[in-house]
């Protein structure tokens, strides 16, 4: 986790300028609150980073608390909300049943332990509260998976959770009713060293960016040329799997007893 922190630390004064991605994720989740209705006095923006998504939940909520959450100090240097946190996401300094929305985007794939998160998540909010997200599914970087692969036998990208399996950990967790999306995006690049360079860019450290000369000249020349094989019309795509998922705390009041002293 350290490194994954340190990653996102020494990319957050440039981040912002190959999020694109990041930014219409960031854009289209704050969007499905047009037709979700729900309290709306504190917000937790879990994994705020720069503050993609802080900004358009500061507009959409304006008279609300809207807290900044994010493990990267620096990253939270450049997000303009008026309430940040520095803390893991999976130990919130927050007290029980504080929160009234909880909406993180691409933050969760970060996160090994989701029984974990999802608990810490349950805990802060408040009873009909809402849970709000994005993150990666298992296709995500599929042709980059696919050429090292042929490659050798190590983990050069990342393994993302599938979708099924984030509705289970929800349901474990305690949320009632989860609802879980998905939607293909797709990326194009001139070479595979353009792909390379904005994952490593954005923080992406553990998809494998070493360079050529740590890794072997020759397994990277027979990477990019697997990844040739993809090309079309020019360009050579990089396929993101994007989840997003909702879900409520419902706290039933079946088998509690109310006594009348009158």
């Amino acid at each position: 986790m350290s490194t994954v922190r340190s990653a996102f630390n020494k990319a957050s004064n440039n981040y912002d300028d190959h999020a694109f991605l990041q930014k219409e994720i960031a854009s289209r989740l704050d969007e499905k609150l047009n037709v979700i209705t729900t309290n709306s006095n504190v917000i937790l923006d879990l994994g705020a980073g720069t503050g993609l998504l802080s900004s358009n939940l500061n507009k959409r909520f304006p008279n609300a608390k809207t807290i900044a959450l994010d493990f990267a100090q620096n990253s939270l240097k450049n997000n303009q909300s008026a309430n940040k946190i520095c803390a893991n996401a999976n130990h919130l300094p927050l007290a029980d049943n504080s929160v009234d929305i909880v909406i993180s985007s691409l933050m969760m794939q970060w996160c090994p332990d989701l029984k974990q998160l999802f608990s810490e998540i349950h805990r802060v909010l408040k009873n009909d509260g809402l849970i709000l997200f994005s993150t990666f599914g298992p296709d995500t970087l599929k042709e980059l998976k696919k050429s090292w692969s042929a490659v050798d036998n190590e983990t050069h990208v990342n393994t993302f959770a599938d979708m099924h399996d984030i509705g289970d950990q929800l349901l474990g967790a305690g949320f009632q009713s989860p609802v879980m999306e998905m939607e293909t995006l797709t990326l194009t690049y001139q070479t595979v060293t353009d792909l390379l360079r904005d994952l490593k860019a954005i923080g992406a450290q553990t998809v494998s960016t070493r360079s050529k000369s740590l890794m072997g000249k020759d397994k990277f020349q027979l990477m990019i040329k697997m990844y040739e094989s993809y090309r079309q019309d020019g360009k050579l795509p990089a396929t993101y799997e994007v989840i997003y998922g909702h879900a409520w705390k419902k706290i039933s009041n079946i088998g509690k007893i109310d006594i009348d002293n009158n």
